[in-house]
């Protein structure tokens, strides 16, 4: 009833307006919610986008609590259950869809997708939307992905947003909408984080995880780090082993962690089951700096799917990998690898003090090698050469990481000898 009431109280103010094409100018409501200035815009179609039909559609965007430039932004997509005015209502209520409750310090932006019905952000690829399944299966964009990315791009010029410091979020529906219109844009977010995302077959389609490789001729920029947390006992999550093991075949950053606490957007019921959801901070991550990804890790917990999830254990993927960036220059890339501490993270799980996994580099801003080039290593003791992959990506077997910080050093080339 608390959250009906919220419902109304916030869309029986917003005036009935006109929309225009896009992009929107003055905003349809201006207003004081929860303590930060927030702002409604209503806006048509752009042609660009591909819809077959004229439409309307509405986004809300809200302040930071103290004026500041070039600050960060956050980007929520609702659940199936919500539409933009519900889900912000959301946010007034502490364990309440959780995700949608951006930072003080961030400018958000909240999407629809609820008022269009055949414009969910998941394009109906969960085997329950037998009715959409065929028509939105594939790699092709679809218009409400060109909706977010262009909203996204219009905010950022607005409101004087910084371009490495965007992340994009969503729970359930709006969390199978962050993983599959997030990972093709890494030129665009810095990280991304769904929450119990119902359904990985639309993130599956778009990055063409079935297939070995990517379609001939098609380049994708590297992705945003992914964290992502689900539950073995709920059925959204079928499909996550497969996901897995793309996410590690395409060395793609995954923070990975579940337990059986089922469809749940609550945070503090979650963290009662798997304490580590909110141990990474992804929202210190910068689109303009190189990160490393962690694959095959002996640290990683033993996946629930698909034949386990009546499994009562909670469990992780890379959940106490760490990294700092030293240098990033045209001669040489050092990075400090390292496990997080017990002392810096209090948690249920134990905490190695050492894991072996394979380190591979991406988003490197300055040194750059091309497939098949040889470069050196050194990581403490340890010291070798490779060569570039045919992807173009710098990879390091069979690390071993403690909790002792220790620099990674690639420099091109062979060695003496």
């Amino acid at each position: 009833m608390q959250k009906s009431f919220h419902l109304v109280l916030l869309v029986a103010i917003l005036p009935v307006v006109q929309a225009a094409d896009w992009p929107p100018g003055k905003p349809s409501s201006s207003k004081v919610f929860n303590g930060r200035k927030t702002e409604t815009f209503r806006h048509g179609v752009s042609p660009q986008w591909g819809y077959k039909v004229a439409q309307e559609d509405a986004f809300v965007v809200v302040h930071p609590k103290l004026s500041r430039k070039n600050a960060p932004l956050y980007v929520v997509l609702h659940s199936a259950g919500h539409d933009v005015f519900s889900c912000v209502n959301c946010t007034k209520t502490v364990g309440n869809h959780d995700i949608y409750r951006s930072p003080d310090d961030h400018y958000a932006i909240y999407l629809d997708c609820r008022k269009n019905r055949n414009d969910w952000w998941w394009g109906g690829m969960h085997r329950g939307d037998k009715g959409l399944r065929e028509r939105n299966s594939g790699g092709e964009t679809m218009p409400v992905e060109k909706r977010v990315i262009d909203t996204v791009g219009w905010a950022v010029k607005r409101y004087g947003i910084d371009p490495n410091r965007i992340y994009l979020s969503g729970n359930s529906m709006g969390g199978s909408g962050a993983l599959g219109i997030g990972m093709r844009h890494g030129d665009i977010f810095a990280a991304i984080k769904a929450n119990v995302p119902a359904g990985v077959e639309h993130v599956s389609e778009r990055l063409f995880f079935d297939s070995e490789n990517l379609p001939e001729g098609l380049v994708l920029p590297d992705p945003p780090i992914c964290v992502n947390y689900s539950a073995q006992n709920d059925g959204w999550s079928y499909g996550h082993d497969h996901f897995f093991a793309a996410m590690e075949r395409r060395n793609y950053a995954l923070f990975f962690y579940w337990g059986p606490f089922g469809h749940a957007n609550n945070s503090a019921r979650i963290n009662k089951v798997n304490d580590l959801i909110d141990s990474f901070d992804w929202l210190s991550v910068r689109k303009d700096e190189a990160y490393p990804v962690f694959t095959g890790a002996t640290s990683n917990s033993k996946l629930p799917w698909p034949d386990d999830l009546k499994s009562s254990e909670a469990g992780q993927v890379n959940g106490f990998f760490r990294w700092k960036n030293v240098e990033d220059s045209t001669k040489r890339l050092a990075m400090s690898l390292f496990l997080v501490s017990p002392e810096n993270l209090k948690t249920r799980f134990e905490i190695p003090v050492n894991a072996q996994a394979d380190v591979s580099l991406r988003r490197l801003q300055n040194f750059t090698l091309k497939a098949g080039e040889l470069f050196r290593w050194q990581f403490g003791e340890a010291k070798g050469e490779s060569k570039v992959d045919p992807r173009g990506l710098i990879t390091v077997k069979g690390l071993n990481v403690t909790n002792t910080p220790r620099v990674l050093m690639i420099h091109a080339g062979q060695g003496p000898g």
